[in-house]
């Protein structure tokens, strides 16, 4: 039988031993380290006469001066039995130091002893110590973890006891599997990580401290993917994976865990939250995306297993009357959501634009809507109506006034969040169809009012800002950069105020609204305009650089279909030079088209062009250096649009998705002449996945998994069970 007391003394006796409390006491203690644990000899003086109870002993603990009663202990029916003699005691305590244990062993003695009747006798005894403690990492805020205690508990009752894990855990149960291990399911209610904590664990009058405890970590919620390409830079990477590596992805360990149908192609990047309280679910690692048909998903990334997974919540976007926009001048149908949505968990919301039509009148209609990430609900008062007005005289203008039209807008590129604001970036329908204008137009991310509108071909038209599923970038002090597509009329000169910025990157500043800080126009663009070789077929990928001599050089990079290579200071862009672009590095990248925003790792620039290699520029004094490093092998019509996962400095990889071949590649950053992977490597097709609609489908890499949509479902790659 245990008893515990101050210091954490746990005594023990023969069975059909008489208990006798004694007033008071005196003695000394030793101790020796015996197999691990002490063995305390104790020799006490009883000086004051025993007590007995009938039908039990009352059980003290010091936590004082003054001892204080915690349970009874029956004394086996022997009442009366007990005497007044002096003795001679062993008792075992659990301590870390023989100084310690003296301690405790005086104490003990001086509040409380237990004699024994019959001759001592030295007794195996297995006393309830830690051996080790594996646990999954705890979560900020509310958050239920499994923690698996493996120790010695021959004398713990099995089944469920309580525990006690330290300040911040509460306990909702713990378990006595057996004889060598304990379940526990904790509360964790930290905000911040928890170091070696201490465990206590009682089982009727039964206690053992465990002292050596485990680490209740707080998740890192930097690694949530909240927006398109990881980060408002548009890096491309996130650095935060630590399960995948270039060692364990290939094709015998790494491969396809699930493909779940949707309904709709998906177009814009799966966005990934840790955490996630679900009402009357709990706390749950979620996956959103939106697909064409005018719906957005969140999905338990833990259910996602072959052709299934636990959809959490479902929300059409299309009101009473209305469908997925259907029948439009031009481009493919439906059409609903094209552009990747953007998530702000502060304000428990995720952002999306949708396109719907009117089933009686065919009107169409563009909305932003702001969706609760807990239960799908409309937040805010929305959604939004999309309208925007702007001086000129170009693409569907009247009396001076340019008018938004819904009918031949599309929201293509990414939503951006900055500064509390999103931004919203405007195209036409596939096809360049109608007299539409790139609109830059933002709203509030509190109330979706409407901030400002800018329209940057007032006085002609095109210039779409499709950006090849992109999203445009913004740096520290909240300017906002985006890329123009070819356009139709008007020069290539720009010029302020009101000039035509087609075919251009464009430095946006957000101070007092929207309105253009500065440009760049490359020198080919009326061939461009003519030929449909616009800039804004890619986004904008922001790095700050550092040269031999330390100075840091901020750069925009970028490059469209003209086979060029854009690099531009943020600080003087260079605007438009007839002849001869002004700017901080110029190559060419390929003789074809390019529809793959470049990305950025340990100072190396990845790119994909159509119909070529993968390219891997590595930077020095500032500059990137040509030739790159290549691929082997080449990529199909549309290149691929990149990402990268890794572990810091570490274990970099390279994700492309080849939507021509319907393939999954990875490349490692060391080399990346040889794939380490592609799903066609495994037999039997097991990698195989369904055809990808769009042709600039981005990977996104979290938390050991790689996610993509496809033309009819979402699709997750990782370590094989």
């Amino acid at each position: 039988m245990y008893a515990q007391y101050t210091g954490k003394a746990i005594l023990t006796f023969l069975a059909g031993v008489i208990y006798a409390h004694a007033t008071s006491a005196t003695g000394a203690a030793s101790a020796v380290l015996v197999n691990g644990t002490y063995q305390v000899t104790a020799t006490a003086q009883l000086t004051g006469s025993p007590a007995l109870i009938a039908g039990g002993l009352n059980l003290l603990r010091v936590d004082g001066a003054a001892p204080t009663i915690v349970g009874v202990m029956h004394d086996d029916g022997l009442n009366g039995d007990a005497v007044a003699n002096d003795g001679i005691y062993t008792l075992l305590f659990s301590a870390t130091s023989v100084a310690q244990m003296q301690l405790q062993a005086s104490a003990a003695i001086q509040a409380q002893i237990h004699r024994q009747r019959s001759p001592i006798v030295t007794v195996p005894v297995i006393v309830p110590t830690l051996l080790s403690v594996t646990a999954n990492s705890g979560q900020q805020g509310q958050q239920n973890v499994s923690v698996t205690i493996t120790g010695r508990f021959t004398h713990f009752s099995q089944g469920t006891t309580t525990a006690n894990f330290g300040t911040g855990i509460a306990v909702t149960s713990l378990t006595i599997n057996s004889a060598t291990s304990a379940t526990a399911v904790l509360n964790v209610t930290a905000d911040a990580a928890l170091g070696a904590t201490n465990v206590t664990v009682t089982s009727g009058l039964e206690v053992a401290t465990l002292t050596n405890g485990f680490t209740v970590t707080t998740a890192n919620l930097t690694a949530d993917v909240f927006t398109w390409h990881y980060d408002t830079s548009r890096t491309g990477l996130n650095p935060y994976e630590t399960a995948l590596t270039p060692a364990n992805v290939t094709s015998s360990t790494f491969g396809k865990l699930a493909e779940f149908s949707v309904d709709g192609q998906i177009d814009g990047q799966i966005l990934y939250l840790h955490q996630v309280n679900i009402p009357s679910v709990g706390l749950k690692n979620v996956v959103y995306f939106a697909t064409e048909n005018d719906s957005v998903y969140a999905l338990d990334a833990a259910t996602m297993t072959g052709s299934t997974a636990t959809v959490l919540w479902k929300t059409p976007l299309a009101q009473a009357g209305e469908t997925a926009a259907k029948s439009l001048p031009c481009g493919g149908t439906p059409s609903g959501v094209m552009g990747t949505p953007v998530i702000d968990r502060a304000r428990n919301a995720i952002y999306v634009v949708a396109m719907s039509q009117n089933t009686a009148t065919n009107a169409v209609i563009q909305r932003l809507h702001a969706l609760d990430l807990t239960t799908g609900l409309e937040l805010f008062g929305g959604p939004t109506t999309i309208t925007a007005t702007y001086p000129g005289t170009g693409g569907n203008s009247q009396s001076g006034i340019v008018t938004f039209d819904s009918s031949y807008q599309h929201n293509r590129a990414a939503l951006l969040e900055s500064g509390n604001t999103i931004y919203t970036m405007w195209s036409g329908l596939d096809g360049d169809c109608g007299p539409y204008s790139p609109w830059a137009i933002s709203y509030s991310a509190d109330t979706l009012a409407q901030v400002a509108a800018l329209d940057l071909a007032p006085d002609n038209y095109g210039g779409g800002m499709w950006m090849g599923g992109a999203g445009p970038a913004a740096d520290s002090e909240g300017n906002v950069y985006t890329i123009t597509g070819n356009g139709f009329g008007g020069t290539p000169e720009g010029g302020l105020p009101t000039g035509s910025y087609n075919n251009s990157m464009v430095k946006l500043s957000t101070s007092g609204g929207l309105s253009v800080a500065d440009y760049f126009t490359p020198d080919i663009s009326t061939t461009d305009n003519e030929r449909d070789l616009d800039f804004g077929s890619v986004g904008p990928l922001l790095v700050d650089v550092v040269d031999n001599s330390g100075t840091t050089h901020q750069l925009a990079m970028s490059g469209g279909k003209d086979g060029q290579f854009y690099v531009v200071d943020r600080t003087n862009m260079g605007q438009f030079n007839s002849g001869n672009d002004n700017i901080y590095q110029q190559f060419t990248l390929s003789g074809g088209l390019n529809f793959s925003t470049p990305v950025y790792f340990n100072g190396t620039v990845y790119v994909c062009p159509s119909g070529s290699k993968l390219d891997a520029f590595a930077t020095s004094n500032a500059k990137l250096v040509t030739p790159p490093a290549q691929s082997s092998n080449s990529f199909g019509g549309s290149g691929a649009v990149l990402s990268v996962s890794s572990n810091g400095t570490s274990n970099g990889i390279v994700w492309a998705v080849d939507w021509t071949q319907t393939e999954l590649l990875a490349y490692s950053t060391a080399n990346i002449a040889n794939s380490i992977y592609t799903s066609a490597q495994a037999s039997g097709g097991r990698d195989k996945f369904s055809a990808v609609g769009g042709h600039f489908i981005t990977p996104m890499v979290v938390d050991g998994k790689v996610y993509f949509g496809t033309g009819s479902s979402v699709v997750v790659f990782g370590l094989l069970p």
